[in-house]
Order: structure tokens, then sequence, then C-alpha cells
């Protein structure tokens, strides 16, 4: 089995996959769901219902404060205010809330990169300059029917930008790792295994509970790349002609196993060492 780390590949979509699944060059399974059309268009509404009512208080403002002043005056703070109502507020609260907004707060929706990751001040001013004219000055028309129109329901904005919204999961359960098969159970409990990265960790157990809906290429693909990674960090090696996915499957319990095991030793110690009322405050 290769142990060489794998090559940095840009972001793909999984072929096979069910769902919006998408893999990175590291092997990380990124199983973000796009936010519903209803639910964007509402978080939008709010958001610019919120810019208007500034716009207005900014024009009512300009208006007392430029009381015989020029009509140039005017007409310059009064631009000024349109831009910062329409793309300064809305680039600076993206970019300082890591692609929220008050409509996206009061929803759960968030702005991501492709890859699942935070968005940053390029991201959120490209999306913000390309919405001041797709929403606004088109009446949002060029933004359905690009949303219509991709399987993520990327308006224009997130096209040039790269991103796309997504609906923030809370309280979200994991299903519990698939048990490792009763011939590996003696390799993989005496087998030295290094930290594994929890993106590697998740990754494997995604893929063991959605490897009955890919096909066989991208199944097979996928079993591949994450044996790769995992390989390096486990000693000594499974059995020969041991079947790939059983071997993820194993390493995925033994890091759980070994994981619960140490959280239960430092609860003991802290048992032990810390008096009863503290260890009560202490509790959820």
């Amino acid at each position: 089995m290769p142990s060489e780390g794998v090559a940095t590949q840009p972001v793909r979509r999984l072929r096979g996959a069910d769902s919006d699944l998408m893999i990175t060059g590291e092997a990380v399974l990124i199983d973000v769901p796009s936010a519903p059309l209803p639910t964007r268009l509402l978080a939008a509404l709010i958001d610019w219902v919120g810019y208007i009512l500034l716009l207005v208080g900014l024009v009512f403002l300009v208006t007392f404060a430029s009381v015989g002043g020029s009509d140039a005056t005017v007409n310059t703070l009064l631009l000024l205010s349109l831009i910062c109502c329409f793309l300064v507020v809305p680039v600076t609260v993206e970019t300082l809330t890591r692609g929220r907004s008050l409509g996206k707060l009061i929803v759960k929706l968030r702005v991501v990169r492709d890859d699942g990751g935070p968005i940053v001040f390029r991201h959120a001013f490209v999306r913000g300059l390309i919405g001041v004219i797709e929403l606004p000055f088109l009446s949002g028309v060029p933004a359905v029917i690009a949303s219509v129109s991709n399987f993520r329901g990327k308006r224009l904005g997130d096209l040039a930008a790269g991103t796309y919204v997504v609906r923030e999961q809370t309280g979200l359960k994991l299903s519990p790792p698939p048990p490792p098969p009763p011939y590996l159970r003696a390799w993989v409990t005496g087998a030295d295994l290094a930290p594994l990265p929890d993106g590697l960790a998740l990754a494997i157990r995604q893929f063991l509970i959605r490897r009955a809906s890919l096909t066989p290429a991208a199944r097979s693909a996928l079993t591949t790349n994450l044996l790769q990674q995992v390989m390096p960090l486990v000693s000594p090696p499974p059995p020969a002609h041991t079947h790939p996915e059983d071997v993820l499957s194993a390493v995925l319990t033994a890091r759980s196993d070994r994981e619960a095991a140490r959280l239960a030793r430092e609860q003991a110690t802290r048992s032990r060492l810390l008096p009863p009322d503290l260890m009560r405050q202490q509790r959820p």
C-alpha cells in the first residue's frame, strides 16, 4: 500500500454522490447542503429592508445637515449614503461575521467558500459589488435565474466570488462509526495508531456511512485516497489481502475507543483531585 501523502488537487464534486458531496485534495469529505432558494430570498428581504431603512435615515440626516448647502454637495452626500448602505455595510458585515448578515442570522444561513471554508473580505466584496447590480438595479431577476440554474443555488455574485449559501446545522448528531470486522480486531487493538486528524476522521466516517450511495468508481477512488493518508499513521500494516474499507472502519473505531478511554481517564483524574463542589459546577 502506498505511504506517501496525496498530492494537493483542486476541490471537485464527487461523482456518484446523491447530494452536495465534495472532496478536497486532502480527502476531506465535505457534505454541506446549500440553502433552499425561498430561505435565501427571505434572508435577502430582511437584509434589504434593513439597508433601505438605514438609507432613509441617512437621507434625512443629509437633508437636515445640508440646509443652505450647494446642490452638488447634497448630491455627493446622497451618493455616498447609497454606496454606504448597499455596498460598504453589507461587505463589512459579511467580512466581520464570516458570512452572516442580519437576515442570515435570523434564518440560520451562512455564506461559505466552495470548499466549505469561511469567507474573507475578497469574497464579501465581490458578492456585494455584483449584488448591487443584480439585486436592486435588476430586481433580482438574474440572481433567481442563476440560482435555479446550478445545483448549489448560486447567484451571479456567488459564481464570481466562488461562494455559496449553506444552512447552519444545529444540534448535529453524528452516527456511530461502523464496527470493525472481527478478523481485524486483534490487529487494530495492538497497532500503534498516530493521532488521526479530525478532518480525516470525519471524511472516513462520512464515507463509511454514504459508501452505498456512491458509484463503484467513486467509491474505489475515495477509498484509495483515504487509505493513502491513513496508512502512514498506522504501524504495523494490516494483514495481507485485507479489504481497504475494513481497514478504514477498524482505524476509525480504534480512534473513537482510544479517545473515549482518554476522556474517561481525565474525568477520573479530575474526580480524584478536585473537590466535589467544584466537580458539580463543571458538569453541564
